[in-house]
């Protein structure tokens, strides 16, 4: 049996895929595109069609999130606006890119490139600083209270008593509008840690106002791979009604979870997305379809193993049950 040209076992697949994604997304802030977006790459859809999907996902998950988080008080609306406009016009250049690519037959090759290096890189800093002492994390706000001491007007005060130059939050944010237009992402692997190290915001202020901007800049992106007919309507609809769900989930988790764990985790993800992709374009070069196996299961692994561990470590929070060896393995 059949339901919009897809079998009854990927329909389950997909909503399912889109509830891990959901609570992933409401935790860190990130539409779930960095996941899905290589995924459908994996499962042999075309570039443009992944990318335009995973643009597609990110509005629609998003705007079920940022309701969430702004019941938890967890968004600055200064910064959202700032960078979605920056983001906005960010997108169109880097969706030009994409389609130039495309053209050349050069587009799998470089993006499926440019997401190993770049989930790879911030993965591992991220995780750095996830594992630092004391001394280490005073060395890593270095660069926030650099950027803080840059007194380009307007300068705008952001909430956790950040003040900041308006003119580098929308430098900052057209360059990562480029990256997630090109990426198919909605911003948000980039965008969280430049909030926090980058401008020196708190983590869970910078997973709301994530959200927030990835609603808006996710319409605009999918709209315009829409126009194209590069969207997998199907698809998007049935993760989407798995990540109705999650994203409430994870968005309560964030209150529960603490700073370090929330890096850590992310860090998590964003490796195991990387090493995902290297795989996948390994065994499809060199014709070794076990690296193709590989690819899929850590993708859909990492997104069971890392929700289910922010669920567990949540719970373990509502317990106040420090002393739990279940969960000092799950937040170690």
């Amino acid at each position: 049996m059949a339901i919009f040209g897809m079998s009854l076992t990927m329909i389950a697949v997909f909503v399912g895929f889109g509830l891990l994604i959901g609570t992933l997304f409401g935790f860190f802030g990130m539409g779930g595109s960095f996941l899905v977006t290589p995924a459908l790459l994996v499962m042999g859809y075309p570039s443009t069609v992944a990318v335009g999907s995973g643009l597609a996902f990110v509005f629609g998950t998003s705007v079920i999130g940022a309701l969430r988080h702004r019941d938890h008080g967890q968004v600055d609306y200064k910064l959202a606006v700032i960078m979605t406009i920056a983001m906005t016009l960010g997108i169109e250049g880097g969706k030009s890119v994409v389609f130039f690519l495309e053209a050349t037959g050069m587009a799998d090759l470089i993006i499926n490139v440019a997401y190993v290096g770049l989930l790879a890189i911030v993965g591992l800093l991220t995780l750095r600083d996830a594992w630092s002492d004391d001394e280490d994390a005073e060395t890593s706000s270095d660069l926030a209270d650099r950027v803080q001491s840059i007194h380009i007007p307007p300068m705008v005060t952001l909430r956790g008593g950040v003040r900041v130059s308006a003119t580098i939050i929308f430098a900052v944010g057209l360059v990562i509008g480029v990256l997630s237009g090109f990426l198919g992402v909605g911003g948000g692997f980039l965008l969280m840690p430049a909030m926090m190290y980058g401008l020196g915001v708190p983590a869970a202020i910078a997973v709301g106002t994530d959200i927030l901007q990835i609603t808006i800049s996710g319409a605009f992106g999918a709209f315009t791979y829409a126009q194209s007919g590069s969207v997998a309507l199907p698809v998007v609809g049935f993760l989407l009604l798995g990540s109705s769900l999650g994203a409430r989930i994870g968005a309560g988790a964030t209150n529960l979870v603490d700073e370090d764990e929330i890096k850590g985790y992310f860090a998590a993800m964003l490796l195991a997305g990387s090493v995902a992709v290297a795989a996948n374009k390994l065994g499809t070069v060199y014709g070794i379809e076990v690296l193709n196996t590989v690819s899929t299961v850590l993708i859909f692994g990492a997104a069971l193993f890392v929700s289910s561990a922010v669920i567990l470590a949540a719970i373990c929070r509502l317990r106040d049950d420090r002393t739990s060896t279940l969960c000092q393995l799950t937040t170690s």
